[in-house]
């Protein structure tokens, strides 16, 4: 008898089926073959075996495993996530087959589900709302399509629906939609704010985003209540609040709309990326169909990985003013090292994208046809004035005394570009631009990444700051040490975040707090080449900034630490469960959940 819903599901599903409705597969005697979705190959690696319902690349990427590991890594989703999908489309339903399955993780698929629909019939009882969606620009259509809502003032009435609806208050919590407040009482998250239900690729909803309406037009609705919610400090003057990380939400990971525009992404063969939710439905509605958005997060590694398996052509467009500039700049830099094709879709005389379907429509469309590459952003932006034709060499310090710092910046710039045709393609253009010989570009850029490589080590032991070697927390810890060393008298403020530091980063600083000079032998290395940094890079920063920087790094280094455990305790939900061990699944998930709710409380989420 099969106990097991993962089993029901392989029983139920064929894997050969299911791999051919993402990629084609060609007969290979009993087996069948493809090019590998997961790396670029000519030459077909990727072998599917029916007997044994297993895939296997033989090429460089030797990844391999059954229906659950092909999901999970083409569509960038964790193994509950897939379970999930699975279990749907074998007919198979978690909450009979496998009742703990279902309250772990299935219930939470459900309560975001209702919430939604609370939401949707709280907008159709409030006119206001729909009047500001009017002003807007949006039609009932698209917000009957991507069904938005409205929280209503109530401190509870999300909560008391659920609880009518025979649902566990807790349950509700784990779900991102209620919290306990500073009096041990339960409290809807979002109160007074136009609901975005944010969807997985599948189509569930996972989580939510919620906007405030203009502080300045309250359309007949109280705005100012207080509200206490641990996600923020003061959700007052919070635009945007999100649902908190999940088991079933990271909004590291999902792209607001991504389930209604894949289709159009791949079809197109380029995805055009925006910052908000009204970015993307104004777009969306004025006929740009292969577009996403970001949820209330900076683009990541694992959002590009997403969009990688649709296509590698991005279109960036972000708010016009300086802040929009530097997501841009931080998003171009990202992908164009993931091997995307960037261009940017500029919307000049409008504050964003939104703002520019609003006041003229079907415009969006003729900008798209327009975009420029990335790269040129970065001409205009560095090397504005950067017209050397006519000048003698000796004459372009004095002309341009920033010049040969910014060149810099756009050689950085090349040199991240993951294809070497881009790089070298950009660096004739650049020597056209500037009136300086490619050969002499090259060098430059080389000794720049070898200086820059310097610096990080290149010895296993000798010189830990290598990049290949290091975790984005030692890299925080690096700078923290660093910091602390141009300015002692921080000492006084980290004692508590030692245990957050990385072994060999937390015993240098324990030293340092305690005043003792006796280095470990084994980091002397490290210890030196953190001090010779410091005096090197931050010996001209201004005081202010320093302890600016210092504590944003503080809370940095913490979320890393957590967000690392809550990683290891994922691992181990899914070790236990593997193994049938209920009561350590239950012990993994109350930490599991403790750590969610600090990095919630601390706002590192």
């Amino acid at each position: 008898m099969i106990n097991s819903p993962v089993q029901q599901i392989k029983e139920k599903l064929d894997i050969v089926d299911f791999i051919r409705s993402y990629i084609p597969l060609l007969p290979a005697g009993k087996n069948f073959k493809a090019v590998c979705p997961f790396h670029k190959e000519k030459t077909p690696s990727f072998i599917v075996s029916p007997d044994r319902q297993t895939w296997h690349c033989f090429g460089a990427c030797s990844e391999g495993g059954d229906i659950f590991k092909f999901l999970m890594k083409h569509e960038n989703l964790e193994f509950y996530e897939a379970l999930k999908v699975l279990a749907e489309k074998a007919g198979i339903e978690l909450r009979r087959s496998s009742p703990a399955e279902y309250k772990q993780f299935g219930i939470l698929y459900d309560l975001n589900a209702l919430a939604k629909d609370f939401f949707k019939k709280q907008l159709e009882r409030s006119p206001a709302v729909l009047d500001y969606f009017k002003e807007r620009g949006l039609k009932k259509e698209t917000i009957e399509e991507f069904e938005l809502g409205w929280a209503p003032e109530s401190f509870e009435a999300l909560s008391m629906d659920l609880i009518t609806l025979g649902h566990d208050v807790k349950d509700a919590e784990r779900a991102g939609l209620i919290f306990k407040n500073d009096r041990g009482r339960y409290t809807d998250r979002f109160r007074s704010r136009i609901m975005f239900p944010i969807y997985n690729s599948f189509g569930k909803v996972v989580g939510f985003s919620g906007r405030i309406l203009n502080q300045t037009t309250d359309y007949g609705l109280q705005t100012t209540a207080v509200d206490r919610s641990p996600s923020t400090v003061d959700r007052d003057i919070a635009k945007y609040i999100n649902s908190p990380e999940t088991p079933i939400f990271n909004k590291s990971r999902i792209f607001y709309g991504l389930h209604k525009t894949k289709n159009a992404i791949k079809e197109q063969g380029a995805a055009v990326l925006v910052e908000g939710q009204m970015d993307f439905l104004a777009l969306y509605q004025d006929g740009i169909k292969n577009v996403v958005a970001t949820s209330g997060t900076a683009l990541t590694a694992d959002h590009l990985k997403s969009l990688k398996r649709l296509t590698d052509q991005l279109i960036l467009s972000f708010d016009n003013d300086e802040a929009g500039f530097r997501a841009a700049e931080r998003s171009i830099d990202l992908a164009g090292a993931s091997d995307f094709n960037v261009r940017l879709l500029v919307v000049e005389g409008y504050k964003d994208p939104a703002e520019a379907v609003q006041k003229s429509p079907g415009k969006i469309i003729e900008l798209v046809h327009e975009t420029k590459p990335a790269m040129e952003f970065y001409f205009e932006r560095y090397l504005a004035n950067a017209d050397l034709r006519g000048l003698k060499a000796d004459q372009r310090g004095s002309y341009l005394p920033n010049f040969k710092k910014n060149l810099r910046v756009i050689l950085a710039k090349i040199k991240n570009l993951a294809s070497p045709i881009e790089q070298a393609h950009w660096i004739k253009e650049l020597s056209g631009r500037v009136q300086i010989s490619e050969k002499a570009l090259v060098e430059e850029m080389e000794q720049l990444m070898a200086r820059k490589d310097a610096e990080k080590g290149a010895e296993p032991r000798g010189n830990i700051l290598r990049e290949s070697a290091t975790t984005r927390r030692e890299i925080i810890a690096q700078r923290i040490l660093s910091l602390l060393m141009v300015r002692e008298e921080l000492k006084n403020a980290v004692t508590d975040y030692v245990q957050y530091l990385p072994g060999d980063y937390a015993i240098i600083l324990g030293n340092m707090i305690r005043g003792d000079e006796a280095i470990e032998e084994s980091l002397l290395d490290l210890w030196n080449t953190l001090s010779l940094r410091s005096s090197l890079e931050l010996e001209k920063l201004e005081r202010e900034k320093i302890n600016e920087e210092f504590e944003l790094l503080l809370r940095e280094i913490k979320s890393e630490f957590l967000k690392e455990r809550r990683n290891e305790l994922m691992s181990l939900i899914k070790e236990a469960e593997a193994a049938g061990e209920e009561n350590r699944v239950k012990g993994v998930l109350k930490e599991f959940d403790d750590i969610s709710k600090m990095i919630e409380n601390k706002g590192l989420n």
